[in-house]
């Protein structure tokens, strides 16, 4: 590999200087323009003999080659290398003593090639590498012939020198440390075979690009597959299951086209032979090992995959063609608003031909294409932690793709991006791009920059195998292929499937308007099975009547499934794996858990996260840190933010449940404070004190990493990690929480409505650090509104809020938190847990209160406890509304003000009131915005009969909570008779586009403002006149 990149380097300017200029030999070519293409085709034709008579190539001395294949200067090079060999081989590089022992030690003895010169020797094998890397250029890839590519140069034999009469010369190849066709004992051929065997290795059916590669053993096992001089062949049984896999992908299609001709249903035809590749992808696989497979695509072929690969029952797939039906027959039945039939997704285990078992998992997604990819390979990855597949070989995620979205979506590429890093890769990943040359309605030229779609993959090295899906032999060879690679090097591998869409983006669509001349060819263009099954019969392995037998198989059993759809009724929800059996509905009530925890385990966990080995040198800030968390625990007063969290990542861990923290930053902590991952400071050697808590702790049982640069990418990584297995907590923290909007369509898609589409829970928490201290409107709010907005409670409706009855947050679409103590962030990342459901959790995580004085809490307040301060009347758990902290009764008549605010601005407001010694002004804290506690803001409602209504906050009044607390409020106060919406005061900032300003001194002023005006003697001004 050494010399062939010396070689090219050397040499490749000089051959298209010289060469182009005077091209001897019976090589020509000729550039055919098409008209409305942008890339024209460059062929290469073969003139007769009486055309051209080239003349028969002869030695020339090395100092003579400047005008024909070497410049001077790297002739004399070549010249003084060759002397200094045959003076002393061990002279020269290892590299160039194979060359010249190849060939002039050994061509010069070997019969009939002793006119063969090194200058030769080293044109042929660049040609011979010219194939490997750009064969795919000139390979057969457009099943309707449409697309016509230049041909580089460095496949036209004339470009080396070579002529028609050289044809039938024989060319000493030696013998290299290289697989596939220089590895053979035939390092002897005529150029004609040559030419012959790369061609039909890399410019048939199926364009290879892998020389992008560095690795040369993965280079050597591609050439070993790729250069085989035995043709792909399948004996008629193979054979027969292919066709059969076809006739089902292309007769499920046909009928649902012929049963709701003007359904939206996103077929597949054009690219029928995705079934069978994939099946066969998956058979192969499964006989390498793998026995789970976690898949992700788009709505175009997503029902055949669901009926034909994943196998969800036809009949069901037929009945919500026609409506379908609501599951019946269930205690605690949850639909949800479902959503189109070519969204959802199913499992089933499924039988392969080599006799073993799959498990299968579709995952749901949405339109938004590409937004499913690392949702995947999360849950891949949970369920490789879950199984304890520590070599990533039995489970393996597959991800679909069109060829628009792959190259133009971004979540594409930070998926791949995460492929190789340490506490997100899966072994590798299996991607199929169904390229239909066309994404809606733009053709290539318009829709990316680069030759491929699949371009994008080769910044991770990965293999690509473009295969024209008209030939589904090709396309059954190079999905074996993948499965093979993946399993053998574990890492990410692309098939572009080259294909066409018979009809426009959905069938109600009308394609001709934009690609006139492409339907023109698609409406007279054979199917894949109509061509393979003309192969079959010419073969004469296949009769006709064993063909009308499938087909006849087939539509009998389309047919019943049709008939048996129409008295269809799911008697079972398509719901959750088996991990999650037992867990409940929204429907159904789920028993409210303490959180505390006994302290005994408190204080032994405390000082296991508190220490670290004897002969560890951290940084000394960080050993400082430390040594104050050890006296925390050890006086059990003063427990800041830190390790409240801590604390909550150790209980949860010693109880058995699997923790994983990851985003930007998040060992240290942006601002800091966490410091999970210690650095040695003289060897640099890691340690984290939360992977030694229990006794052969697995390691990832805890893991805490830092993730790549990304939000989209890695937020919808850790959902699909969280979905896998309910017990575990899965947080991901955004660097600052106004970077959270660069995974919005997380948000929006599948986090916040999930359940509802698709019935899928997960417990997930995001941390966005939130809150007004100066740093501009970058850096200052988590859009805590967005949040609020979007989450799904009514705020007309007070629901059921008795402790044995209520049902509101199972009945939420998730849980929104402003939290203020360590204790009530402890307890509420527990209650994740201690509950027997999921329900994603939002926290307004803080900045300036990680070190804020009056920001701690004692380890009293953690435990379990009776007559503790954190203990009352239900046990020791997360506070909704912490209430005002003077020592109030439960009836306060000369209160003036009741302040409800939530966040750090509690602390300011606390502060001013200590400093201007107001006494009638009550503070509370509202921890859960969502869903409202009705329950809690009433009672103080009751406690301060005579107050003032006051909502603060630190967001301008179109952000923040403002806009969603003051329905709830008002519902809440007039089911008591307090007054209405006008009777709710608002302090804070004024409306304003930005989130917050970028001059700290105007800051101060609006915080102090603010703060001044919340506790103002006189009655505030109401926001309505």
């Amino acid at each position: 590999m050494v010399w062939f990149r010396i070689g090219s380097s050397v040499a490749k300017l000089a051959i298209r200087r010289t060469l182009s200029q005077s091209r001897c030999g019976s090589y020509a070519t000729r550039t055919r323009v098409l008209p409305c293409q942008t890339r024209c085709f460059h062929s290469t034709i073969l003139k007769s003999k009486a055309e051209s008579a080239a003349p028969v190539p002869r030695p020339v001395p090395l100092s003579k080659l400047t005008d024909s294949f070497l410049d001077g200067t790297s002739s004399v090079y070549l010249e003084e290398l060759q002397r200094a060999w045959e003076a002393d081989p061990n002279s020269v590089d290892e590299s160039w003593d194979n060359f010249f022992r190849n060939f002039v030690g050994q061509a010069s003895t070997s019969p009939g090639i002793s006119g063969q010169t090194i200058q030769e020797s080293m044109r042929l094998l660049l040609l011979v590498r010219a194939y490997q890397v750009n064969g795919h250029m000139k390979a057969k890839l457009d099943p309707l012939g449409l697309e016509k590519r230049e041909i580089p140069e460095d496949l036209t034999p004339g470009l080396y020198g070579f002529t028609e009469a050289d044809l039938d010369r024989e060319f000493f190849l030696g013998v290299w440390r290289m697989s596939g066709f220089l590895s053979e004992n035939r390092p002897v051929q005529t150029l004609r075979s040559i030419l012959s065997r790369l061609e039909q290795a890399y410019c048939g059916t199926i364009g290879y690009e892998y020389m992008h590669i560095a690795d040369r053993d993965k280079c050597n096992w591609l050439r070993d597959k790729i250069e085989t001089p035995t043709p792909r062949q399948y004996n008629s049984e193979r054979r027969m299951v292919i066709y059969d896999r076809l006739t089902w992908s292309t007769q499920f299609e046909n009928f649902l086209a012929t049963k709701w001709t003007t359904a939206k249903r996103f077929g597949l035809e054009g690219a029928e032979s995705l079934i069978p590749g994939m099946k066969e992808m998956f058979d192969r696989s499964a006989d390498l090992g793998v026995e789970n497979i976690v898949i992700g695509m788009p709505h175009r072929g997503r029902l055949n995959v669901l009926g034909n690969v994943v196998r969800k029952p036809l009949r069901q797939i037929f009945s919500e063609f026609s409506g379908g039906t609501r599951p019946v027959d269930e205690v605690g039945l949850y639909t949800g608003t479902g959503d189109v039939k070519y969204h959802l997704g199913t499992s089933y285990d499924r039988p392969t031909r080599g006799g073993k078992h799959l498990h299968l998992s579709l995952v749901a997604n949405p339109s938004h294409l590409e937004a499913v990819d690392p949702v995947v390979i999360g849950k891949t990855r949970a369920k490789q932690y879950y199984t304890k597949d520590e070599n990533r070989t039995k489970n393996m995620g597959i991800l679909i793709h069109g060829d628009g979205s792959f190259a133009g979506q971004g979540v594409v590429y930070e998926t791949l991006h995460l492929s190789a890093l340490p506490n997100y890769c899966t072994g590798g990943t299996v991607h199929i791009v169904v390229n239909n040359q066309v994404a809606f309605t733009t053709d290539p030229r318009e829709g990316r920059s680069s030759q491929y779609c699949t371009d994008v993959a080769k910044a991770l090295s990965a293999p690509i195998f473009h295969v024209n899906a008209d030939d589904i032999e090709a396309v059954v060879h190079a999905c074996e292929l993948a499965a093979e690679w993946r399993q053998t090097f574990h890492s990410d591998v692309v098939v572009d499937l080259v294909c066409y869409r018979r009809f426009g983006h959905n069938e109600i669509d009308e394609p001709s308007f934009t690609q006139p001349k492409m339907y023109k060819v698609i409406r007279s263009h054979p199917s894949s099975l109509q061509i393979y099954q003309e192969k079959l019969l010419q073969s004469g392995q296949v009769t006709q009547e064993d063909i009308d037998k499938i087909q006849k198989k087939v539509s009998s059993i389309l047919n019943e499934e049709y008939e048996a759809s129409k008295d269809y009724i799911p008697q079972k929800r398509d719901w959750l794996a088996s991990h999650w059996t037992g867990f409940k509905s929204p429907e159904q009530i789920s028993r409210i858990r303490n959180t505390g925890v006994k302290p005994e385990i408190l204080k032994n966990v405390g000082k296991a996260i508190s220490t670290f080995p004897e002969n560890f040198k951290p940084h000394r800030g960080v050993k400082r840190v430390y040594e104050q968390r050890a006296q925390m625990i050890e006086s059990g007063e003063g427990i800041d933010w830190g390790l409240g969290e801590a604390l909550a990542f150790a209980t949860l861990v010693v109880e058995g449940n699997h923790v994983r923290l990851s985003g930007q930053d998040v060992e240290r902590g942006t601002f800091s404070h966490r410091h999970s991952v210690l650095h040695d400071q003289e060897t640099g050697e890691e340690y984290c004190p939360l992977d030694h808590l229990i006794k052969n702790q697995d390691p990832e049982m805890f893991t805490v990493s830092n993730s790549s640069l990304s939000e989209f990418g890695v937020l919808g990584f850790e959902l699909g990690y969280s979905m896998e297995n309910p017990n575990s907590l899965v947080l991901w923290e955004a660097q600052f929480g106004d970077f959270a909007n660069g995974a919005q369509v997380m948000f929006d898609q599948f986090i916040s409505s999930g359940e509802a589409k698709w019935l899928r829970q997960t417990g997930l928490v995001v941390l966005l650090p939130h809150g007004y201290d100066g740093q501009g409107p970058e850096h200052s709010s988590g859009r805590l509104e967005r949040f609020l907005q979007m989450s799904d409670d009514n705020p007309y409706v007070i629901p059921e809020m008795d402790p044995t009855l209520r049902k509101q947050i199972q009945e939420c679409n998730w849980q929104v938190v402003n939290v203020t103590t360590p204790a009530n962030y402890f307890h509420v990342l527990r209650r994740q847990i201690h509950r027997d459901f999921r329900k994603p959790l939002i926290v307004m995580s803080p900045k300036n209160l990680l070190r804020h004085k009056q920001c701690v809490s004692n380890l009293s307040e953690f435990d379990d406890v009776k007559g503790h301060p954190g203990f009352d009347k239900q046990g020791t758990r997360f506070k909704r509304l912490i209430k005002d902290q003077s020592g109030h009764s439960d009836l306060e008549e000369g209160i003036r003000r009741l302040v409800l605010c939530s966040g750090k601005v509690y602390y300011e407001l606390d502060e001013e009131r200590k400093k201007s010694e107001t006494k009638d002004v009550a503070i509370c804290r509202v921890e859960q915005l969502c869903p409202f506690p009705y329950d809690l803001i009433q009672r103080e409602l009751k406690r301060y009969p005579n107050a003032e209504i006051v909502w603060c906050q630190e967001e301008p009044m179109n952000m923040g909570g403002y806009q969603y607390i003051a329905l709830r409020l008002c519902t809440a106060m007039k089911a008591l008779q307090r007054g209405n919406f006008n009777d709710i005061k608002y302090v804070g900032r004024l409306p304003s586009a930005a989130t917050a300003t970028g001059f700290y001194q105007l800051h101060v002023k609006e915080q102090t403002d603010l703060v001044k005006k919340a506790l103002q003697p006189d009655p505030i001004t109401p926001v309505i006149p």
